[in-house]
């Protein structure tokens, strides 16, 4: 299993917080709300401050309910649909997140094309799960809080998944607390045997970028401590 970086160890993890970072995430906002990018489009910086564009795709992982398409509007600051309803193929949704890498000063725009799926229609048809695999460079696997059968279920998602992808668990509906089912020590012993990072998101959208950029940068951190560590692979099979 691939070593996890310590946060912020890569990534300047409060960025989105600092006064240099405004010109960078001014290109993901319009009108003080997040920009939506649709495939084709990204984010333009003025001549002077050009910046380089890193491109992954991530699966979002769960069983039906958990919050798969909600974490995924979440993170692009998309609105939420108030009624619930099992996603009937294969939705890409496209989150751009400007990233400032600790020990080079050097910035980035990670393009990250989230991919959701329905459960039921990964059941149904043989060949969603194939291209949902296909070239993925990070799977965030999801539980919810309020609901106890979806954080015993991990395992079995988990197991599903071989490879060197990066791999995150995000329990959602964290702030329903009232209705929790699922306990801290659990996620501890969790942590402890899997040896993977657990980030904890809540319910509501939200436009400030606080809110989501603890698991943006996590999952941005540990994609590029990835990359440097195939391209270490790579050098030195090479020499």
């Amino acid at each position: 299993m691939t070593h996890v970086p310590p946060p912020g160890s890569i990534v300047v993890s409060d960025w989105h917080r600092c006064k240099d970072s405004k010109e960078y995430f001014s290109r993901i906002l319009h009108r003080k709300r997040r920009r939506h990018f649709g495939l084709l489009e990204s984010p333009v910086m003025p001549p002077h401050a050009s910046v380089d564009t890193v491109h992954y795709k991530i699966f979002i992982s769960g069983k039906s309910g958990v919050g798969k398409t909600a974490l995924a509007a979440r993170l692009a600051g998309h609105n939420i649909p108030n009624m619930h309803y099992e996603t009937t193929g294969i939705e890409t949704t496209v989150v751009y997140w400007p990233v400032k890498l600790r020990e080079s000063g050097r910035v980035f725009f990670f393009r990250l094309q989230l991919w959701d799926c329905g459960e039921n229609a990964l059941r149904r048809f043989d060949h969603l799960l194939p291209s949902c695999k296909e070239q993925v460079d990070a799977i965030l696997f999801l539980f919810s809080f309020t609901d106890r059968t979806s954080f015993d279920d991990l395992s079995n998602q988990i197991a599903k998944w071989t490879g060197p992808a990066v791999k995150l668990v995000v329990g959602t509906k964290f702030d329903l607390f009232m209705h929790c089912d699922v306990a801290e020590r659990d996620v501890q012993e969790f942590q402890e045997t899997w040896s993977l990072p657990v980030l904890r998101m809540g319910g509501e959208v939200s436009d400030s970028l606080g809110d989501v950029a603890p698991l943006l940068n996590c999952l941005t951190e540990q994609l590029w401590h990835q990359d440097c560590v195939t391209v270490r692979a790579t050098s030195q099979h090479s020499q």
